[in-house]
This record gives C-alpha cells, sequence and structure tokens, in this order.
C-alpha cells in the first residue's frame, strides 16, 4: 500500500517527523509536498495532489497535515473518490476505518503532538474496512452523492 503525505508551512515539520517515522517502519510513501517551508505555500495545492493520487489508486491512503487540518480535510473531501476525516482521537480514527473506510487522514499540528500523531497513524493504516453490509451500503450512498 503506498501512502501520500501532504501539508503546507503550518505543519510541515510534522511531516517531516511523520514521514521519517513511516519510512522507517517501512512503508511506501510518497511526498507530494510541499517540500521546503515556505510561509507563503497554500495548502490546497498540496492536498490536492496528494488526494488526487489516492482516489486515482484504490488500494492507497493519504495523511495530509495543516494548521488545525480542518481546511485540509475539505480540500481532501472535493476529490471524487476521497472520504477524509480529522483526526481528533483513537475512537474517531478507529471508527472513520470501519465504517466509512476512510482512504485520507487529515492532522492539524496545534493539535495532535507528534508522538500521537504518529500513533493515530498506525491505528489509521492498520484499522480494517469491515464491510458490514450496513456500511458498504452507507458508502455508496456517499458515491451516489459525488456523482450527482
Amino acid at each position: 500500500m503506498k501512502i501520500y503525505l501532504a501539508t503546507d508551512h503550518a505543519a510541515f515539520e510534522l511531516k517531516e517527523y511523520v514521514k521519517t517515522h513511516l519510512l522507517e517502519g517501512g512503508y511506501n510513501i510518497e511526498d507530494c509536498g510541499a517540500f521546503t517551508l515556505d510561509p507563503n505555500d497554500d495548502y490546497p495545492d498540496w492536498v490536492k495532489l496528494a488526494a488526487q493520487r489516492v482516489a486515482q489508486n484504490p488500494d492507497s491512503m493519504g495523511i495530509v497535515f495543516g494548521k488545525s487540518g480542518s481546511g485540509e480535510a475539505i480540500v481532501a473531501n472535493k476529490i471524487k473518490g476521497v472520504r477524509a476525516i480529522l483526526a481528533v482521537n483513537e475512537e474517531n480514527v478507529r471508527l472513520s476505518r470501519e465504517h466509512n473506510n476512510a482512504n485520507v487522514l487529515s492532522i492539524g499540528s496545534i493539535l495532535i503532538p507528534n508522538e500521537q500523531a504518529t500513533s493515530l497513524i498506525r491505528l489509521f493504516i492498520n484499522t480494517p474496512f469491515s464491510n458490514e453490509e450496513r456500511h458498504v451500503r452507507r458508502i455508496e450512498k456517499i458515491s451516489q452523492i459525488e456523482n450527482e
């Protein structure tokens, strides 16, 4: 499984920290930017790219970072086929995978400390979708909304 990363300046250091941990853990990652700390960059540019790659590669996941993570989740969810959630705690991350088959995790650097971020990311990556009929049905309805 490939994991796509993206951020802007507000969470650049967190992305780099997480990238190091994922690489050390043997994960296959692609950094979609930002590649340098530029206080004038804009998160939609980088997050859009990561979300598009996730949508094009159904077995992949994305991890996007920002100051709050909210805008990044909004951008990612504009891409058809992406189900992005804002990381709040272990329960919301676990349920997002089990019930919603979320494929992009958004993390706010002012909300989630580095160590907790890596823990939530591991949980996100390693929690399988339940495939329960009711959850499959609901995801299909989300897809129908995307197609309207």
